[in-house]
C-alpha cells in the first residue's frame, strides 16, 4: 500500500493537493483538499493499463470553469434543493440566500463543496484513508451554527471505497451531506447508455418545474423509472425523450431502502456492459438522485462533453424534508453529531 501527494493546480491563491492512496492490488483513489474532489478511482484494465471510473479532469481548471457540475465534490450542509431558501428547527424559522431561482441547491453558493479542507492521511493494516476537516459558520454560508464536518474517504483491499460524513454543530442547523460523484464505468465509451442499473426503489418522487418535491411519491413501475431488475441505461434515456421530459434525461430523486435494513443490499447497482465493470453503492439513508448529465458541454474531462457522458449518484436523505417532515430528518442539533455513510464495492 502507498500514500503520495502531489500539486494539482492553485485556486484562490491556495495550493490544491492531490492525495492518492494506493492499495495492494493496484488500485487507487485520489482526493483533492479543495471542495473533497473525489478525482480518480483508477482500476486496472485487461491490457495492463489503468481506467479511471469517474468522470474526471487532470488539473483543478475544468472542475472551477464547469462549477455548476458539482463534480465530484462534497456537497453540504445540504444536498438538494431547499424550497425559497427558508426551513424551521423545532418552530424557529430561518431564510437563506437563494442560488437557484427561487431555491437553495446543494448548501447554497459557499457550501462545503467551494471549501479547502485541512487533510490526514492514514495507513491501517488492510485500508488507506485520507481524513478531510473543516469548519463552516453563518458567516460562510448564512446557516445557523458553526459546524465542523469530518470526511473520510477509505480505501480497502478489498477494492471497496467508503466515504463517512460526520458532522456537529454548535447551533440547530441542517446536515445532509453528499458526494456528487459521476460515474463512466467504461475505458473507451463517450456516453452511459450501454451501462446497466439496477436500483432497490419502488417510488421516485414527484418534482415540480423548479425540481422542488411535491412531497407525493410515484410508483416507478411500467415507467422509465423502473429500475427493478437490470435496465439498460440508453433504453430508459430514450423511453424518458419518448415521454417528452423536457431535461432529455434523468435528474430525478428516487426512494430508496437504506442499505442498513433489511438484507444490506446495495441500493443501486451499476455496470459497464462491455467490460463487465461494476458497482455496488450502499447507503444508510433514503433517497438517492440520478443525474444524467442532460445537455452538459463541460470540457477539460477524460470524456468528450455532450449529454450523458457520465452520470451522478448521489445518495442522500430524501431532499427538501423541512418542507416534507415524511422524508426525514436532517437536522442537527448541539451535542447530537450525526454521522451518515456511502461504500462502493468494486468488482470486475
Amino acid at each position: 500500500m502507498n500514500i503520495e501527494s502531489t500539486n494539482f493546480g492553485t485556486y484562490k491563491d491556495h495550493d490544491v493537493i492531490k492525495y492518492t492512496l494506493t492499495n495492494d492490488n493496484n488500485i487507487s483513489i485520489s482526493i483533492l483538499n479543495f471542495a473533497g474532489i473525489w478525482q480518480a478511482f483508477m482500476v486496472p484494465n485487461t491490457h495492463g493499463n489503468q481506467v479511471n471510473l469517474l468522470l474526471a479532469a487532470d488539473t483543478i481548471d475544468p472542475y472551477i470553469e464547469n462549477a455548476a457540475l458539482y463534480a465530484n465534490r462534497i456537497i453540504g450542509r445540504f444536498a438538494g434543493r431547499l424550497e425559497g431558501g427558508k426551513f424551521d428547527i423545532d418552530g424557529q424559522n430561518y431564510e437563506i440566500p437563494t442560488n437557484e431561482g427561487n431555491n437553495t441547491l446543494h448548501g447554497g453558493d459557499n457550501g462545503l463543496a467551494q471549501q479547502f479542507y485541512h487533510v490526514e492521511t492514514k495507513q491501517n493494516k488492510d485500508n488507506l484513508q485520507a481524513i478531510l476537516t473543516t469548519t463552516i459558520d453563518t458567516a460562510t454560508d448564512s446557516l445557523p451554527g458553526t459546524e465542523t464536518v469530518k470526511v473520510t474517504y477509505t480505501l480497502a483491499n478489498d477494492n471497496s471505497v467508503t466515504i463517512d460524513f460526520d458532522g456537529s454543530s454548535t447551533a440547530k442547523t441542517l446536515f445532509n451531506p453528499t458526494s456528487h460523484t459521476y460515474w463512466n464505468l467504461s475505458g473507451e465509451a463517450h456516453t452511459i447508455q450501454g451501462h446497466v442499473l439496477k436500483l432497490n426503489s419502488k417510488y421516485h418522487l414527484e418534482l415540480d418545474d423548479e425540481k422542488i418535491p411535491t412531497g407525493k411519491k410515484l410508483l416507478n413501475v411500467n415507467t422509465p423509472f423502473d429500475f427493478k431488475h437490470p435496465t439498460v441505461m440508453g433504453t430508459a434515456l430514450q423511453e424518458l425523450q419518448e415521454a417528452n421530459v423536457k431535461e432529455g434525461g434523468f435528474d430525478d430523486v428516487f426512494v430508496v431502502v437504506p442499505s442498513n435494513r433489511l438484507e444490506h443490499k446495495p441500493i443501486a447497482t451499476l455496470m459497464d456492459a462491455a467490460t463487465g465493470r461494476k458497482i455496488k453503492m450502499y447507503s444508510d439513508r433514503n433517497g438517492l438522485v440520478i443525474y444524467t448529465a442532460n445537455g452538459q458541454h463541460a470540457e477539460g474531462f477524460n470524456r468528450p462533453a455532450g449529454s450523458w457522458f457520465a452520470m451522478a449518484l448521489e445518495g442522500q436523505t430524501l431532499p427538501d424534508t423541512p418542507h416534507h417532515p415524511q422524508f426525514g430528518d436532517v437536522s442537527l442539533r448541539p451535542g447530537h453529531p450525526v454521522h451518515y455513510q456511502l461504500r462502493y464495492e468494486y468488482f470486475a
